[in-house]
């Protein structure tokens, strides 16, 4: 295993609440990292920072809730996260929302809506915060992706180029962060067992059985972030054992 060095580090999580969130916090403050967290939920957002900060008591946990639709809350996210933990060094961006339905019946209301969310926010808080990681010369930003962004599904064509942009996004940010000690790896995979899973079985009757944990993605991310010296993560796609059989 490298060396713990995240320990100390700052970070902001979107769509903390979240099935995965939830299990990216619990792993990204085993590692030490301070957290400030984001979501639509203050129920949920107030529950979890105290969840956390009863069992990881040597970190500060703080948290806004932010819709990320409203370019203003984001913008209110960040400065109060710089408010809180002064500069941010781990940025990672799980907030997402999915839509299924045919072209035919998608508006462009659906449209704006998933890409404001999915790629329109991924890029204003990889624009805001890069800055302070370029000025401290390290920062690691991960994005997540989905297997929708290496293929094309029936009755998701929004979803699916949301996360083209977002993998395509995030090849760039790689190649122009890395000579800064600013790594960008966008986290690709299947199916999780979540609420978006739930809809995914609903929409194709696939077994959910067969879904990721999103505890073992959670896990795999704190540790492909956690490399500071020849070996590096800017891709990844995680597949379930299934889709092998």
């Amino acid at each position: 295993m490298p060396e713990n060095i995240l320990k100390g580090k700052n970070c902001l999580i979107t769509g903390a609440t979240g099935s995965l969130g939830e299990c990216i916090v619990k792993e990204i403050a085993k590692k030490g990292c301070n957290l400030f967290l984001t979501s639509r939920t203050p129920e949920k957002l107030k529950d979890l920072k105290l969840q956390t900060e009863k069992e990881f008591k040597d970190i500060k946990v703080a948290y806004r809730t932010c819709d990320l639709e409203k370019t203003g809350e984001i913008y209110g996210v960040i400065q109060e996260a710089r408010n809180t933990l002064g500069t941010v060094d781990v940025l990672i961006n799980s907030a997402g929302i999915v839509q299924f339905d045919q072209l035919l019946n998608s508006t462009v209301e659906d449209f704006d809506a998933m890409f404001n969310i999915n790629v329109r926010a991924t890029f204003i808080f990889c624009r805001e915060l890069v800055q302070d990681m370029i000025n401290k010369k390290w920062g690691r930003i991960v994005n997540i992706g989905s297997t929708s962004a290496y293929t094309g599904f029936s009755d998701s064509s929004l979803y699916c180029s949301s996360k083209h942009a977002v993998l395509g996004f995030t090849r760039s940010l790689f190649k122009e962060l890395i000579k800064y000690n600013v790594r960008a790896i966008c986290v690709s995979f299947g199916s999780l067992l979540s609420e978006m899973g739930e809809e995914v079985t609903r929409k194709y009757k696939l077994n959910p059985k067969t879904f990721i944990d999103p505890k073992e993605v959670a896990e795999y991310i704190a540790f492909a972030i956690s490399f500071d010296e020849q070996m590096i993560s800017n891709e990844v796609l995680l597949n379930r054992i299934h889709e092998f059989d």
